[in-house]
């Protein structure tokens, strides 16, 4: 077996492979002469079928199947002899398959790229603190008593935190818009779900009343023809309802999963949940920011490949998250929508592999268990969800994945310059901006 390798670009890699011809015919004839031995030919008996009949009637069969099985071996074995490391599946195209002469074809498929990791010392990361107050969890408690008000509707002119059923009819330039009406309509004053000053000009009306308000829509308004331009709603309103509180006692508690006799046990509780989410999500958003900034500073080149995959991933969980079940094709969706986010992922994939590689890092079962037990705190039954996790194999490697990438994060952080600052309980839930979306910004401001 002969092999040359031409480089086509930076990641792409020709690789033409030619077997011996007499590789080939010997492994086709012993096909064929297995195949003689069952073989039912009207006129002879079986196993007394000719070769030369048995070439015949299967040669051409049996080198396709040869020839299929010789590509998947020599192009492996072309691989391990080149130490080459191929980023997906390779584009094959014969060159001569021809019976009696070398079998020729050509493998092309990209590899991994070399990296050699720029230094972080430089590089400055913000990290967010935050502690859950007790005007935090009072807050909290406020909201879900909120979620189980009751409605009762009420003679008054609507006020902040009332609920208004309405009918509206929005109007540009004299005509309706597409998407600007509805009828029956359940708005909360306060909620913020309109565009601005909406529920600000519904304040002080009852039931029965009229009137217009004249409003912009924002000028990052999704829907571009509506995006900053001056509308008139014509609105009438039909009723106007107060929230009517539950009680806090424990039947409430229980609609929330927790088992509390009085508001003191119910704030504990719903405290430690509090504490536990912001934990999580200031872990996260540090996690992001690190990982994002280790993209900045090291510039690779990224396989095709893999990035293609990273795009499909993205479009089916696109598609689970909207809810487009069974009936909607992923792939309907267009490429060019994820393919950023995909590169930057594969990017971080590849970086991370090789701070674990050069590292010689592997996760800390201690630190392995500390995670399964604080997700496991989120179960009804902790000890059933630990030892599950510790019974699976790929459950607990998918685990010990996750700590491994904590542990990559903690030794970047070490290298790097990072400074603290405090933030509120809803600053640090809220999630980070995506990282396409703070390089426009950037952008912007140059």
């Amino acid at each position: 077996m002969q092999v040359s390798v031409e480089t086509t670009s930076s990641l792409e890699r020709q690789m033409t492979i030619t077997v011996p011809a007499a590789r080939i015919e010997d492994d086709v004839n012993s096909r064929l002469k297995q195949t003689a031995r069952s073989a039912r030919i009207d006129g002879f008996r079986p196993g007394k079928v000719p070769f030369k009949v048995i070439k015949r009637r299967y040669g051409k069969g049996a080198r396709e199947e040869v020839l299929g099985e010789v590509i998947q071996h020599t192009f492996y074995e072309a691989l391990t002899q080149e130490k080459l490391k191929p980023a997906g599946g390779p584009s094959i195209e014969a060159k001569n398959d021809n019976e009696g002469e070398d079998f020729q074809y050509v493998a092309t498929f990209e590899v991994y790229p070399e990296i050699e990791l720029a230094d972080f010392s430089g590089v400055e990361v913000v990290k967010e603190a935050s502690e859950v107050s007790e005007e935090d969890i009072a807050k909290m408690v406020e909201v879900l008593q909120k979620q189980h008000a009751e409605w009762n509707v009420v003679e008054k002119a609507a006020e902040d935190g009332d609920r208004v059923n309405l009918d509206f009819e929005g109007f540009k330039d004299g005509e309706a818009f597409e998407g600007g009406k509805s009828e029956g309509h359940d708005l909360v004053l306060g909620s913020s779900t309109m565009i601005p000053g909406f529920e600000d000009g519904i304040v002080g009306l009852k039931a029965g009343d009229e009137k217009e308000l004249t409003l912009s829509f924002p000028e990052e308004y999704h829907a571009e023809h509506l995006a900053g331009q001056e509308v008139v709603f014509k609105i009438k309103i039909n009723s106007v309802s107060s929230p009517e509180l539950p009680e806090l006692n424990a039947e409430l508690f229980a609609k929330f999963g927790v088992n509390a006799e009085t508001l003191d046990d119910f704030k504990a509780e719903i405290g430690k949940n509090m504490e536990r989410e912001v934990k999580q999500a200031l872990k996260g958003k540090l996690k992001t920011k690190v990982l994002n900034e280790l993209v900045k500073v090291n510039t690779i080149d990224v396989p095709k490949s893999l990035v293609d995959g990273e795009v499909d991933r993205l479009r089916e969980q696109a598609v689970q998250q909207f809810g487009g079940g069974a009936d909607m094709d992923p792939k309907a969706l267009p490429a060019e929508l994820f393919t950023e986010q995909a590169k930057q992922r594969v990017s971080i994939g590849l970086l991370v592999a090789e701070i674990i590689a050069s590292k010689e890092l592997k996760a800390d079962p201690e630190r392995v268990q500390e995670t399964i037990a604080e997700m496991a705190q989120t179960y009804e039954q902790p000890q059933e969800v630990i030892d599950y996790y510790n019974s699976n194999k790929e459950q607990l490697s998918q685990i010990e994945a996750l700590v491994l990438e904590d542990q990559v994060v903690d030794s970047l952080l070490a290298e790097a310059k990072v400074s603290e600052v405090v933030v509120g309980y809803e600053e640090a839930i809220k999630p980070a901006a995506p990282e396409a979306e703070e390089n426009v910004e950037e952008e912007k401001g140059e």
